[in-house]
Formats: structure tokens, C-alpha cells, sequence
């Protein structure tokens, strides 16, 4: 079994000034809401990984895309959803389709971003790549990679999109 050093002893191991990086880091995962901030940081130290900006892209996606799905005003604007909800529907599990849903779209962008390219493209046609910036918009040259393996661990909740499947 490998053991890995705590987060104290790692940043020991560290100079002072990348050390300072780290703690700030971290810090700034706490303060977005990460479950793990001082492994996000660690990660983005020591492998050299745009962990914040991968982190805000899906922090955005779960704002924008999954969590509204969890008010039933939500459904308001549904006409289907409240056609269900009239014919006597748990609004709940009506919200937790739509969720379910939007997760699964969600998950599916994600994937073909992670892709960076259409399988069936042919030879000579275009591919992407979603690349870091700084703070003014300037490339850093780091790719953004691997969303749908860390879309889950995201969650706001905490329950790793475990609570769409009850």
C-alpha cells in the first residue's frame, strides 16, 4: 500500500514560495465550496494541472445547468412538468427527472469536450481544446481536461450526483 503524505507534511517538502501557492490554493477551493480543497491543490502543484479552472467550469455547470433543478419553481415554465405534476405526480420526483436530465447533458458536453474531436470527423476537419486563461483572458497553455472524471465530485451537495438516481 502507498502512503501519501498529509497535506502539513507535503507542504514541508515544498520551497516557501510554491508553498505559499499551495496554501493560498487551497484556500481558494475552500472559499468555491470544494469538498477536498487541499487535494485539488495539491494536484494542481505537483501534477501541474489548471485543477482551479476545472474546478470553476463545472462549479458553473452545476450552478447553471443541474442545481436549479432542485426548486420547484423550476417547473413553472414546464408546461409537461406541471401536466405531470396535475395528473398527481410527486413534484419531487418530477424534479429529480428534470435534474437527472440535465445532469446526463451535462455529463454528455462534458465528454465530448474531453474528447476533442468529433470521432467521425474526417481527416483535415477541425478539433477543440478548452484552455486555461488568466485573469485577463491570456491563454496559460494548460488544457482543461478530464471534466466528466470529476463532474460527480463537484456536486455542491456533496453527494457526488448520487441523490438523481433514488
Amino acid at each position: 500500500m502507498i502512503s501519501w503524505p498529509t497535506w502539513g507534511e507535503w507542504l514541508e517538502t515544498l520551497p516557501p514560495d510554491v508553498r505559499d501557492s499551495a496554501v493560498s490554493l487551497a484556500e481558494r477551493f475552500k472559499e468555491l465550496g470544494a469538498q477536498d480543497p487541499e487535494g485539488w491543490a495539491r494536484s494542481e502543484i505537483s501534477e501541474n494541472i489548471p485543477q482551479l479552472a476545472r474546478f470553476m467550469v463545472l462549479r458553473a455547470l452545476w450552478r447553471e445547468a443541474i442545481s436549479p433543478w432542485m426548486d420547484a419553481s423550476a417547473l413553472c415554465d414546464v408546461a409537461a412538468a406541471q401536466r405531470l405534476i396535475d395528473a398527481g405526480a410527486d413534484p419531487h420526483d418530477v424534479l429529480l427527472v428534470a435534474r437527472a436530465g440535465a445532469y446526463e447533458a451535462v455529463f454528455a458536453a462534458v465528454c465530448i469536450l474531453d474528447e476533442g474531436g468529433d470521432p467521425d470527423a474526417r481527416e483535415g476537419d477541425p478539433g477543440w481544446h478548452l484552455i486555461e486563461t488568466d485573469a485577463e483572458c491570456n491563454p496559460t497553455g494548460r488544457e482543461i481536461g478530464g471534466l466528466h472524471e470529476s463532474l460527480g465530485e463537484t456536486d455542491p451537495s456533496g453527494n457526488d450526483g448520487d441523490d438523481l438516481w433514488e
